[in-house]
């Protein structure tokens, strides 16, 4: 099993920037690919960024130029470093494990952290 804890979430203000991390704990060697997943109120849960362990990067368009996730393989750590924040991209953020570089078929999630951007 993997244990994955996210952290970094809050409230900022559009035009802002927030770094949200996620640390992978338990058998951390069966992963391949880690990223994350943001579901917003009334909004099925989409896809925002994932790396593998190769550290080959897909984003959604919704964020790419705005949003960078990077992974430290050593201490099983993802990040993704958000900036040119708005309002809509207010949404709960869940980090995701899965032992398939295609990051199609989760197989780890984590309980989420919350990200809120005022206007």
């Amino acid at each position: 099993q993997v244990q994955l804890v996210e952290s970094g979430g809050g409230l900022v203000q559009a035009g802002g920037s927030l770094r949200l991390s996620c640390a992978a704990s338990g058998r951390t060697s069966s992963i391949n690919a880690m990223g994350w997943y943001r579901q917003a109120p009334g909004k099925q849960r989409e896809l925002v960024a994932f790396v593998t362990s190769a550290r080959t990067t897909k984003y959604a368009d919704s964020v790419k130029g705005r949003f960078t996730i990077s992974r430290d393989n050593a201490k099983n750590t993802v990040y993704l470093e958000m900036n040119s924040l708005s309002p809509e991209d207010t949404a709960v953020y869940l980090c995701a494990a899965d032992r398939n570089y295609k990051f199609n078929s989760v197989d780890y999630w984590g309980q989420g952290t919350q990200v809120t951007v005022s206007s």
